[in-house]
């Protein structure tokens, strides 16, 4: 009688769970599909499933952090892996002796199921372990944890171990009760725990009903608050990794502005029909919306996230959470067709009500969120999405960048220097650049950038890099005044028009520069300039076969036509620049080249893909830094961990930044008032220049003993 009670309130609770969960997801998929078309997710299905199952299966990008990663993964593994363990239990309810055919009597099933039961419950109660000693309370603005919703994330850790431990249960009291004939081998757990259980049916009958009764609450407690995304990520996941912008993760090339599922084109937009950026939650498009619903607020993105970690607002994790929130808010109205009710949150600016601007402008663009988020989200295209609307229609950005935007429009670079000054970094140089000017013929086009060109500490690893190609033997051009910026900080602070302008003219110039060649090779010092040469000049019709100079330079150390002798002993650390790094996967060249050299080479905690960014991303080179510590100094700070006599880079703006970092602990004394920063390229430049002979003195020359 008891099994049959237990029984019916099982089939009871499951009906309203099935018809609770079954018109929440319908209402979940309208309510995403509200967002703007993006036709780009659909093709090429192979890849992008395969890439799917490598992740999900994988657990590649959860195993960046291993022991989160193979707890997950058990968990995981759990609740797809004993799916057929809650169908067994609606027949165990009714009859303890109920057995699924063919495969529960199968011993290698067995053992299957006792693994992941046994695992289930071990990897939850890691995770929760995990939480609670990283729980806000004893970590505060440390803690990853720090702004999720812990109560959401306590019932879903719950609810798990009941799971796992309701199917341990079934098969322990199975066992008892005389009803389990697994071998020991297949079952070693449940042979211990029925060993010691009383041989009783409605034990069985009582663990299977605990197993579907937690099931079916979870059900009905998600079906009732859609915003739950560490519970509903079990099943968006897949698609949200499915319908990503890259194969690997969206980060190099933002996403293009889009309208109506189409790139915006400016010569026929208009800003009233057109979607400029993201100014409404509904100007997102429905992939956001997907990013948004998915989100389980684990804050891998704000543990690296370089503001965050500096006292900044800005967290990676609140700014989807908080997009969530306002959209599953307003989305009734939106598929009522209320749009113009009188109601609070339809009147809420995205940005100033929802999204608080010293927010989407504390942003570096690094990545780090994206690299690091196991669930694909596109949290930088989102934030520059936002900055878009502001720039472009509201005309609200800091005041910073309106000089710089001038000096981009009017002079073809930020600093607003004059083209004609291009080559000043040439002078002083014992042998000749050769400019471009329609006659060499050269196998690299040197692409200098702004940076290399007007700033003077930049100018020296310009100076190095062309002094090591002269030397290599390598035809090479430079374009001098003809070169102009490339516009990735417009693009990145959300003046679209503005880059668009700067990229066309560029393209347009260097697909002359390249008519009638075989090949089209760049060498890039910037890392800026070469993430938007590579990848984002393609799409404007600019194709070219782009290399920063690390790779280039690493090359030649191969092939022996640059030969560095090992110094003097020096301790260097090398910061990887984001935009070289996380962006385009650049990580082993300017290790190698520094290799090279015979220096001691130290790493950071931080680096490779969890590299700490330098500050100056995301046009954040331009803008002042009032909240917080700054990010150059943190950076510098950890670098001072690794006692270096150098710290190395490969990329202008990380030099600028690091060296302001270095140059404010030296006057503070906590810095020794020896140690330089210098671009990966000087290192080399001084190592090869060892190995040359001395230049013969001038005939009269003065001689020294």
């Amino acid at each position: 009688m008891t099994g049959l009670i237990l029984g019916i309130a099982c089939v009871l609770l499951t009906a309203v769970a099935v018809v609770l969960t079954t018109r929440t997801v319908r209402r979940m998929i309208a309510t995403i599909r509200l967002g703007q078309p993006d036709p780009t997710r659909n093709s090429p299905f192979r890849a992008r499933f395969g890439t799917m199952l490598k992740e999900v299966l994988g657990h590649t990008r959860m195993l960046k952090w291993s022991h989160v990663g193979v707890a997950h993964w058990f968990v995981m593994a759990g609740f797809g892996g004993l799916i057929l363990s809650v169908v067994a239990a609606y027949g165990e309810v009714f009859d303890p002796t109920f057995e699924l055919p063919l495969i529960d009597s199968w011993s290698v099933y067995n053992l299957f199921v006792e693994l992941l039961g046994v695992t289930t419950v071990l990897g939850i109660l890691a995770l929760i372990l995990i939480r609670q000693r990283n729980h806000p309370r004893r970590a505060d603005r440390q803690s990853r944890f720090a702004g999720s919703r812990q109560g959401r994330a306590y019932f879903v850790e719950a609810i798990v171990l009941i799971e796992g431990l309701g199917v341990m249960g079934i098969r322990s009291a199975k066992y008892a009760a005389g009803h389990f004939d697994a071998p020991v081998w297949a079952a070693p757990v449940t042979h211990l725990i029925g060993s010691v259980l009383p041989a009783s049916g409605v034990l069985v009958s009582v663990f299977a009903a605990m197993k579907i009764f937690s099931a079916m609450i979870w059900l009905i407690v998600i079906s009732m608050n859609q915003t739950m995304g560490v519970a509903w990520h079990r099943f968006t996941a897949f698609f949200n990794i499915y319908f990503k912008r890259e194969e690997g993760v969206a980060l190099g090339a933002l996403k293009p502005m889009m309208s109506g599922g189409k790139p915006l084109d400016f010569e026929e937009a208009d800003p009233e029909t057109d979607v400029f950026g993201a100014g409404k939650i509904e100007d997102f498009s429905w992939k956001g919306w997907l990013d948004f619903t998915t989100c389980t607020e684990c804050g891998r993105c704000q543990s690296q996230c370089p503001a965050w970690n500096t006292g900044k607002p800005l967290s990676p994790k609140l700014v989807i959470t908080q997009l969530r929130d306002h959209a599953y808010a307003k989305a009734p109205y939106l598929l009522a067709d209320n749009s113009h009710a009188d109601v609070d949150v339809l009147g809420m600016a995205l940005v100033g009500d929802v999204i608080d601007p010293e927010v989407l402008w504390s942003c570096t663009t690094c990545g780090a969120c994206v690299e690091q988020c196991p669930v694909d989200i596109e949290h930088v295209d989102h934030i520059v999405d936002m900055r878009r609307y502001q720039v472009l229609i509201e005309s609200s950005f800091p005041s910073e960048l309106n000089g710089m935007f001038k000096n981009l429009e009017n002079k073809g670079n930020p600093w607003g220097q004059n083209a004609r000054d291009r080559l000043a970094w040439t002078e002083g140089l014992d042998f000749e650049v050769p400019v471009f000017d329609g006659s060499q013929d050269f196998e690299y086009l040197f692409w200098v950038g702004c940076a290399g060109a007007f700033e003077d500490r930049a100018k020296k690893t310009t100076r190095a890099v062309a002094e090591l190609l002269h030397i290599a033997g390598v035809k090479y051009a430079v374009l001098g005044s003809a070169e102009a910026c490339t516009g990735d900080p417009a693009r990145r602070a959300g003046n679209e028009f503005l880059f668009q302008m700067l990229a066309q003219q560029n393209v347009e110039m260097l697909n002359g520069v390249f008519e009638g060649m075989a090949t089209r090779k760049i060498v890039a010092t910037c890392a800026h300039c070469f993430n938007t040469l590579a990848n984002e000049y393609p799409e404007l019709g600019g194709k070219f076969e782009v290399v920063h100079h690390t790779q280039l330079l690493n090359r030649l150390v191969r092939e022996r036509r640059l030969v560095p002798v090992a110094p003097v002993a020096e301790d260097v650390t090398y910061h990887d620049p984001c935009y070289l790094g996380r962006h385009n996967k650049v990580y082993e060249a300017p290790r190698e080249l520094i290799g090279s050299t015979g220096v001691s080479m130290r790493e950071m905690p931080r680096h490779g893909d969890q590299s700490m960014c330098c500050g100056a991303g995301g046009a954040r080179m331009w803008m002042e830094e009032r909240i917080g510590k700054r990010i150059n100094v943190e950076r510098v700070d950890e670098a001072l961990g690794t006692a270096p006599t150098k710290i190395a880079t490969g990329c202008p703006f990380c030099r600028v930044m690091l060296s302001d970092g270095v140059t404010a602990r030296q006057s503070e004394g906590l810095a020794s008032p020896q140690l330089e920063v210098v671009d990966v390229s000087q290192l080399l430049l001084t190592a090869v220049k060892r190995g040359q002979p001395a230049a013969p003195k001038p005939e009269g020359a003065p001689v020294t003993h």
